[in-house]
């Protein structure tokens, strides 16, 4: 009950190759971080090791530290440690001071923001006491001006114990400091480690960096959109019905092979997120490195993942797009670090802006475009997007672009720029194109009425398919609603002020149409030939026709037929009067004195208005 009370916070190693770091681990945890053979043999750190230390002193934190290796080789791995710490161990040997990856680990460290840290100075038992304080003066002025200036610095020594309590205590200083990963964001677990354990079967390990993982949880491993389900979690090393950000995390899956998976994938909530192989970004070159050339071959180091990428200058430089050779799955604000190919250094890094981008803008408009990503309001940047896309986007669209939660989503949509639609789905489209596209239905709606004055209007169908081909259909009833010029009835949409204006000769068809109806009883005769005499062309009359149907002044009643609402009525009055009553076609046939060609269709109709009902051969009135 007391671990699961414990806050989890992540702390990693850095510093060039044998200056400490996996001795220190150990004499401060007991936990030995070298777990393969070479490693061992080898007397060097090649991949990521794992412990955990808990700091009662610090309010009930559990500190896991990951020990990255420091050589130059095995940096790769040392990246894919670094992407989910809250600060680092920086570590320095007062035998040997500042070295080349001591360097090279400290700029992947401000490149990747790591916001805090201290120092220790390692092997302080193998130098004179004056040297160590030269080697403490030469780190205070390496960090100066970092966001490690002003952090702790303590001599240390893992083999005599000399300062691992002191080492300990400024570890739940830093750790006490540090606001804890985000619990209630989105589910994102870069994977780290893949094996197979015998009974369980397949296991993955890493950082988990928001959200939350339980047990039969339903997931996705990215960018291979493989889903599996959860069968067992462990947060260091010790069962838990849930693990949440900033733990530790292992978990037995079912679903997928060990041999499918690997180090650089994500395990993602089902369904909420797609991996992307074009990212623009935020780019910051170190003031070593020499100048990124449009084009060049880089290793894109993001999470946990390393991915081959081609560098496309933006702008100036600041911006720059990744074109990665393989998929990954990254969000807006991921942080990466980019190397070279040769010779391989670090030569930079910076911040995911969008993972989504349009493909053809030219460099000085994909630039402006990225000044609003990085630095415009939440509202600013959802604004951008909309426009950008066709129709709007909806949630899951914005969610999976953004990595925004719903309800920064639907705060954000309140804006006026945006026509938000709630109903039947969350959809935000942007409003000044919306009134665009309504005031361009109003001129076709304007244009249709005159050539077609006797139409009552357009069918909704016929407009979405013109003017809005591939839109949701809720987005046009909710784009007309931006103007009150615009009048719906049912499936067809008319201009408000528009009425059936019909001249003399029109007048005087229609009635002409209604009276061969009405006299005809329910003998009708076909709608070609009423309309034929009507003295009006063919088109007029069936306009004249429409109209009359839809007052309500002719009924259809089949494809073919058409009635006076005189004649139904009076045959609803004669069933009444024989309520309850079983008939057969030809008695019907018999009490209205019309043939077959009337009595089935009308029998049909009857039946659908629920005047008559059908039992088998027989019919009885309701």
């Amino acid at each position: 009950m007391k671990i699961a009370l414990m806050r989890h916070i992540i702390a990693g190693t850095a510093g060039h190759i044998d200056h400490g770091k996996t001795a220190l681990v150990r004499a401060l945890t007991g936990i030995d971080t070298d777990r393969l053979e070479e490693e061992k043999r080898r007397g060097i750190s090649i991949d990521l090791g794992f412990a955990h230390l808990d700091l009662a002193e610090a309010g009930g934190i559990r500190l896991g530290l990951i020990d990255v290796p420091g050589h130059e080789r095995f940096i790769k791995n040392m990246l894919a440690g670094a992407g989910g710490i809250d600060f680092v161990l920086f570590i320095i040997a007062a035998d040997e001071s500042i070295k080349p990856q001591t360097r090279e680990h400290f700029d992947i460290c401000r490149l990747l923001r790591i916001p805090a840290g201290l120092v220790a100075i390692t092997k302080t038992d193998l130098v004179e006491p004056e040297l160590v304080e030269l080697v403490r003066l030469e780190t205070e002025e390496f960090v100066a001006g970092s966001f490690l200036e002003g952090a702790p610095i303590i001599p240390v020594s893992a083999a005599t114990g000399q300062g691992i309590g002191d080492l300990r205590s400024a570890l739940a200083a830093v750790a006490g400091k540090v606001a804890a990963k985000d619990a209630a964001r989105w589910f994102r677990l870069p994977l780290d480690r893949v094996f197979s354990m015998r009974g369980f079967g397949t296991v993955i390990t890493g950082t988990l960096i928001s959200g939350s993982v339980g047990e039969e949880q339903e997931v996705e491993i990215q960018p291979l959109r493989r889903k599996a389900r959860v069968r067992g979690v462990q947060v260091h090393g010790q069962k838990a019905a849930r693990a949440l950000a900033g733990q530790r995390t292992a978990l037995n899956i079912a679903g997928i092979e060990p041999s499918e998976l690997g180090r650089g994938m994500m395990v993602t909530e089902p369904d909420r997120f797609e991996p992307t192989q074009m990212v623009d970004a935020l780019f910051e070159l170190l003031p070593s490195a020499k100048p990124l050339k449009h084009g060049a071959p880089v290793h894109f180091h993001a999470g946990t993942a390393e991915i081959e990428a081609e560098a496309r200058l933006l702008g100036e430089g600041r911006f720059v797009r990744f074109l990665l050779r393989e998929p990954a799955l990254l969000l807006p604000g991921d942080r990466f670090i980019v190397r070279m190919f040769s010779p391989v250094t670090t030569i930079g890094g910076g911040e995911v802006l969008d993972i989504a981008p349009p493909a053809k803008l030219r460099r000085a408009a994909a630039a402006r475009r990225l000044e609003v990503l990085a630095s415009g309001t939440r509202e600013e940047r959802l604004s951008l997007l909309v426009r950008e896309s066709v129709y709007g986007l909806s949630m899951q669209q914005i969610v999976a672009r953004t990595g925004w939660m719903t309800a920064e989503i639907e705060a954000a949509a309140k804006s006026q720029k945006f026509l938000a639609i709630r109903e039947p789905q969350f959809w935000v489209a942007d409003r000044e194109w919306a009134e665009a596209a309504a005031k361009r239905i109003h001129a076709s709606l304007g244009e249709f009425h005159r050539k077609n004055p006797l139409q009552p209007g357009i069918s909704k169908e016929e407009v979405r398919s013109r003017e809005l081909p591939g839109a949701p259909a809720f987005l046009l009833e909710n784009i007309l609603g931006t103007l009150r010029t615009i009048a719906a009835d049912g499936e067809t949409i008319r201009l408000a002020s528009h009425r059936v204006a019909l001249k003399q000769d029109e007048e005087a068809a229609s009635a002409k149409i209604e009276a061969a109806f009405a006299d005809a009883g329910l003998a009708v005769p076909s709608m070609a030939e009423v309309l034929a005499r009507s003295g009006v062309e063919a088109a007029r009359a069936r306009s004249l026709l429409q109209i009359l149907l839809k007052g309500r002044r002719l009924v259809r009643v089949g494809d073919e037929l058409v009635f006076h609402p005189s004649a139904l009525d009076r045959l609803r009055q004669m069933l009444a009067e024989r309520k309850g009553l079983h008939f057969s076609v030809a008695e019907f046939k018999d009490w209205t004195g019309i043939s077959r060609k009337y009595a089935i269709p009308l029998l049909e109709f009857l039946d659908r208005e629920h005047v008559t009902r059908r039992e088998r051969d027989a019919r009885v009135v309701l």
